[in-house]
């Protein structure tokens, strides 16, 4: 009988989560609180540590999704049993908002006022210019990005993954160059569990409703967005690129030259 460990899986997607964003809302809070240093890259690059060592302490465990929109998708192609979905998702949330109560504590006393500016040290919004719509579009081809790589760096066939600890880093990296790339435009949540657990906490640490209000109800972006490209980015990769990889196609014609001598 197969013994279930799904409280230890969900208990690593907690931590997991909790690291990745104390490391990203930490940085951003030095920057914007403390006016630290810190260029863009440098900031994308840090998130990007955020996720590697998420990775490397929960990945044995858990996989470390640490974002519904990984987990989602992974079910969506057949990867990852639905049943677990719904317990990761709100193990994720949890994470996301511990990993954000901590960076408030360790900033609490720079929040002199509590303001919709300083809120977005914990979760993302759009730029002033760019609607909903768009900036859903934007987190939508955003995390398809991430998660062709995701997949193509987590796939055994694929011949030129990382191998071993470099995977955790090669994906801190996919986060980081993601970041890089639109992430000034919505702040690149790609993942709805890193946006809608710190939005709960600032809501719950004294900013009230306006974390949801802001951006003309901005708090759906991040979550639509990232799932629907989630689950794109898993379909692309699982149906255009996989069966192409010389392992598998070579595996296929052998399978049909056997089937057809029977």
């Amino acid at each position: 009988m197969e013994k279930s460990n799904l409280f230890g899986e969900c208990l690593a997607e907690v931590i997991g989560t909790a690291i990745l964003l104390f490391f990203g809302a930490g940085t951003v809070a030095n920057l914007v609180l403390v006016q630290a240093n810190i260029g863009w890259w440098e900031l994308c690059l840090l998130w990007g540590l955020g996720v590697s060592m998420a990775v490397y302490i929960t990945g044995g465990v858990s996989g470390a999704h640490i974002n519904p929109a990984v987990t989602v998708a992974l079910a969506a192609v057949g990867d990852f049993p639905w049943k677990k979905v719904v317990p990761y998702s709100i193990s994720q949330i949890i994470g996301a908002f511990l990993g954000a109560a901590g960076a408030y504590f360790l900033y609490a006393e720079q929040f002199i006022e509590k303001t919709a500016e300083n809120m977005t040290v914990f979760h993302t919004i759009a730029m002033d210019n760019i609607s909903n719509p768009k900036a859903m579009m934007i987190e939508l081809i955003l995390t398809a990005i991430l998660l062709l790589g995701i997949m193509a760096m987590g796939d055994a066939q694929n011949s030129v993954a990382p191998k071993g600890l470099g995977g955790a880093l090669a994906v801190g990296l996919l986060v980081a160059g993601i970041g890089g790339i639109g992430g000034s435009l919505t702040g690149f949540a790609i993942n709805p569990a890193r946006d809608f657990g710190p939005k709960l906490f600032t809501a719950i640490a004294g900013w009230g409703s306006t974390p949801f209000r802001a951006h003309n109800f901005y708090f759906w972006v991040p979550i639509i967005g990232p799932l629907v490209g989630g689950v794109l980015g898993a379909i692309i990769y699982k149906k255009l690129i996989r069966p192409y990889l010389p392992e598998v196609f070579n595996q296929e014609i052998i399978y049909d030259d056997t089937s057809k001598s029977l």
